[in-house]
């Protein structure tokens, strides 16, 4: 028999601004263990050294975790000119140097083939895996091997400030699976002085942002007691870029027990398209829209409405 997981039914998001040291999966866990929660995830990885938003879903709200994940998602960082490292950031020792500084100018003209759909190769110091093995293990083992390209879209990367010669702070806003760490390597070779990362910061995710966000300070002062709660956001906030369709009593419950349930449709919603279910204003389902029905892919066990 399995064994009964520990710890509090709740369900919901608690977006997190990381400060720099922490794994996200070690936000996860303290996260966890603070609201002594029975399960919990987050929605996109933040290295170590790097600080902002790191949304955490609670619950049911781990259902909705892909579609966090692969939204939009912003962030600001600084790079450094002149130095690159085998991390790519300022965590790695540094194996190129380069007298060379670019002017401004010239920054913002090689920045133009990085937006759009493009090919990005993973930093070896990454959770890649090649033949079953995570990159930065064999990094760290000195063995000799090669990460493929992968697809990636950038919708905008922006000069945003020059301190000094040495570094620029850019801004950039991509999809799913993208390495800054990569855009600051492949940056520095496209203008022939190399660099790194030497401070990042994600500062929204899909419809989060750090406004109102948990620090780790106030994540361990407020830990195990019922002023936490108050940092529970609904789970439905993870769903705010699909369409929402009302159901009916007789379709939240056969959607409740995975059948396709009766939804009421919506102008902007066709025939294929994914979309979640509510009744009586708490998400049933999350499915696909097919003449009237929403066939669901998640089912949320959330205590009805009374």
């Amino acid at each position: 028999m399995a064994r009964r997981r520990k710890g509090r039914d709740i369900s919901g998001w608690v977006i997190i601004d990381k400060p720099a040291g922490p794994t996200s999966t070690a936000v996860v866990n303290k996260v966890r263990w603070a609201f002594e929660a029975k399960k919990a995830g987050h929605a996109g990885t933040l290295d170590p050294a790097a600080t902002g938003l790191l949304a955490i879903a609670l619950g049911e709200a781990t259902k909705t975790v892909p579609y966090v994940t692969d939204a939009l998602k912003a962030y600001r960082f600084t790079i450094r000119f002149g130095q690159g490292t085998n991390t790519d950031d300022a965590e790695g020792e540094v194996i190129a140097e380069s007298d060379t500084r670019p002017e401004d100018d010239a920054i913002r003209t090689a920045l133009a083939p990085f937006i759009g759909d493009i090919l990005q190769v993973p930093p070896k110091y990454s959770a890649v895996k090649i033949d079953g093995e995570r990159a930065y293990a064999l990094a760290r083992d000195d063995e000799d091997f090669e990460i493929a390209a992968r697809p990636l879209y950038v919708d905008s990367l922006e000069l945003v400030a020059r301190p000094d010669a040495d570094t620029a702070v850019l801004e950039m806003v991509c999809g799913k699976g993208g390495y800054v760490r990569s855009i600051a390597r492949d940056l520095g070779a496209a203008l022939g002085c190399h660099a790194h990362v030497l401070e990042l910061r994600r500062i929204w995710s899909g419809s989060f942002d750090t406004e109102g966000a948990l620090t780790w300070e106030e994540l361990e002062a407020k830990a195990r007691t019922p002023e936490l709660d108050a940092h529970i956001r609904p789970l439905e906030e993870g769903l705010v870029d699909l369409p929402r369709l009302p159901c009916t009593p007789e379709g939240a419950a056969r959607l409740r027990n995975g059948n396709p349930g009766m939804v009421m449709a919506a102008p902007d919603v066709e025939y294929g398209d994914t979309a979640w279910a509510a009744y009586q204003g708490k998400p049933v389902a999350i499915g696909i829209y097919r003449s009237g029905e929403l066939h669901p892919a998640r089912v949320f066990n959330l205590p009805e409405a009374e």
